[in-house]
């Protein structure tokens, strides 16, 4: 006769051998971040879909070039890293800020800016580039070239040349404009990138609006505008977004993933919550553990 204890023990270990596999099927399948980890804000900026606040958040082709970094949300490109400054999710539309690039009020030695050009952002048509503190000898002002604006690229020189902030790279306040240099399209830019050393100018800048006051430097919207593809927003995210989750990614597949705020993490939304889940963005695989039937 089984004594009970015998019997405790026959159901024990099976379960014993059985529950590492189950883990380390969850955990190798579907490794998603911990709770909290992806937000909805960054700052006072709102993330939603396809950005996210951190790795496994948004959509795994935006997650190498924007993340939330102690509450200033960034954007990261082979030649440095940049403020968002603001998003207008209706447009597809952003503004990042370059610390060294020069405004009216402030202007540096700048570095080089560069867009890659497999990434989803591509340059808007409302950046006026311009260049500033350019050697004579500059490429820029080569006449075969024809790169520099010379119509009302002329205001926008003289506009700048005229703020007090000039003498950051060495120049007087309204000095002669023939070091300075607007790109009239930002095709121009030779692949999205300005390389200053290359070019021999000494800082950038770029305005992305006047303001409403042309005449007024002080006034203008300094930055650079990036359109980003709205096009990955899709039907799944959409329904894990319904259920009160934000959709992320997880896995070496970067599958879709539901990121729920009780902590729990699906292929679909978070009305739907199973034990282990793996699965791509347009399918789902559930997992689950009987104790009467063992594993399917």
């Amino acid at each position: 006769m089984v004594s009970a204890s015998n019997a405790f023990m026959s159901l024990y270990i099976p379960i014993f051998l059985i529950l590492p596999v189950i883990f380390s099927i969850s955990t190798a399948v579907h490794t998603i971040p911990l709770n909290g980890t992806c937000l909805d804000t960054c700052g006072t900026i709102p993330v939603k879909f396809p950005f996210g606040t951190g790795f496994g958040c948004g959509h795994p082709d935006f997650a190498r070039y924007v993340r939330c970094n102690s509450g200033t949300l960034e954007f990261s490109t082979g030649t440095g890293i940049y403020t968002i400054s603001s998003i207008d999710y209706p447009s597809n539309t952003l503004i990042v800020r370059d610390p060294l690039m020069s405004t009216c009020s402030s202007m540096q030695d700048s570095g080089s800016f560069s867009l890659d050009r497999a990434s989803p952002f591509t340059l808007t048509g409302d950046n006026i580039f311009v260049l500033l503190g350019c050697s004579t000898t500059s490429p820029v002002f080569d006449p075969k070239e024809d790169l520099c604006d010379t119509g009302s690229g002329s205001r926008v020189c003289r506009g700048l040349y005229s703020c007090k902030g000039v003498s950051g790279i060495g120049l007087p306040q309204n000095a002669p404009i023939s070091t300075c240099c607007v790109y009239e399209s930002p095709i121009q830019l030779a692949g999205y990138t300005l390389d200053l050393p290359k070019l021999q100018c000494s800082s950038y800048t770029s305005v992305y609006s006047f303001g409403g006051n042309e005449g007024d430097p002080m006034k203008w919207n300094f930055g650079i505008s990036l359109q980003y593809n709205g096009s990955y927003y899709s039907n799944i995210c959409k329904d894990c977004e319904s259920s009160g989750g934000l959709c992320g990614f997880a896995g070496f597949d970067q599958s879709f993933a539901c990121i729920c705020r009780n902590g729990k993490n699906t292929t679909t939304s978070c009305f739907a919550q199973g034990l282990a889940w793996s699965g791509t963005w347009g399918s789902k695989v559930q997992t689950k553990f009987s104790l009467a039937g063992g594993m399917p």
